[in-house]
């Protein structure tokens, strides 16, 4: 945030731009222990987002490694590892005291009081982020059509997590094809209503190509890194550079399986190469069906530590 705020102090913002930030910062900014954050932050991270540049270069252009968060789909603990996590408080502090975010997935099925949203943000570090997946009625029954109510309402609800919110997560049912005239009409308007990070994790087959992709790189959108993949393409992170995001959901069986340390050793590498050019990078573990997501985590997490940590 310091960089973005010496950033925004070299380049300062003008006019429409930075009452478009004031108003983001009144709705969406909550202050943090280290302080409240800026609007003029808040101007320079949505005019980075929109236009899909690299968050994490300098202002001269050289790369920078930038922040890399591991955690879960939730944040249940199995009890077998319970003991690598702290003994007191919900299980949401206790989950918080070893990983950086966690997924909300429950917020697809149905909606949270905004009591909710900010309860968890509460229970908390600074430091910690959630990414909130956005409701199947947007995603799957309206299929990205006449979704400005229930946008309008789901982000009035996550906002509450103030800036504890790190992300949103859309997914896309395996069934909706692209169609760059519905995509680009929803991302705009997604975008008309927040500068917060976006991850698309779309599962037809026509949203990996160039056409795709570039339009989500347009509207400052990424797209998901998925394991297993629907295509061969979907295992890269694409879209916006400025985030990069992981979703592994269990592989060969979805949910379920472990992932091996060959694996873990290899979505490692992938992820400092991402984080060294300058794109935040977040991993997610969704095989949780046994428990596995909280042991693959950890160990990922202890894979990407500083070697003198």
């Amino acid at each position: 945030m310091a960089a973005i705020e010496r950033a925004g102090q070299d380049r300062p913002l003008r006019g429409k731009k930075i009452e478009h930030a004031n108003r983001l910062h009144r709705q969406r900014c909550a202050p943090s222990q280290s302080g409240a954050c800026t609007a003029q932050a808040c101007a320079l991270r949505l005019l980075l987002t929109v236009a899909g540049r690299r968050c994490g270069q300098a202002l001269g252009g050289q790369a920078v490694a930038t922040e890399v968060r591991v955690g879960c789909a939730g944040w249940s603990i199995p009890g077998r590892y319970r003991t690598a996590f702290e003994d007191d408080g919900s299980a949401l502090e206790r989950y918080a005291s070893r990983l950086s975010v966690a997924e909300i997935n429950s917020s697809f099925y149905r909606a949270h009081q905004p009591a909710t949203y900010a309860r968890w943000a509460a229970a908390v570090p600074a430091h910690f982020r959630f990414t909130v997946k956005m409701p199947r009625a947007i995603s799957h029954e309206l299929r990205l059509c006449g979704t400005g109510a229930l946008l309008d309402r789901f982000l009035d609800e996550s906002g509450h997590l103030g800036n504890r919110l790190g992300g949103l997560l859309l997914q896309l049912p395996p069934s909706l094809a692209f169609d760059a005239r519905v995509a680009a009409t929803f991302f705009a308007m997604l975008r008309r209503r927040t500068a917060v990070p976006v991850a698309c994790e779309p599962r037809h087959a026509g949203w990996f190509d160039e056409a795709a992709e570039a339009l989500m790189d347009r509207h400052g959108i990424a797209r998901v890194a998925a394991d297993p993949p629907r295509k061969d393409a979907g295992a890269t992170p694409a879209g916006a550079t400025c985030w990069r995001y992981w979703r592994w959901h269990g592989c060969p069986r979805t949910y379920y399986s472990d992932y091996d340390e060959q694996a873990l050793h290899r979505l490692a590498a992938e992820v400092r190469v991402a984080s060294t050019e300058g794109h935040p990078s977040w991993v997610i573990f969704d095989n949780t069906a046994h428990g596995f997501a909280t042991a693959n985590a950890l160990r990922l997490q202890a894979l990407l530590e500083p070697a003198d940590a």
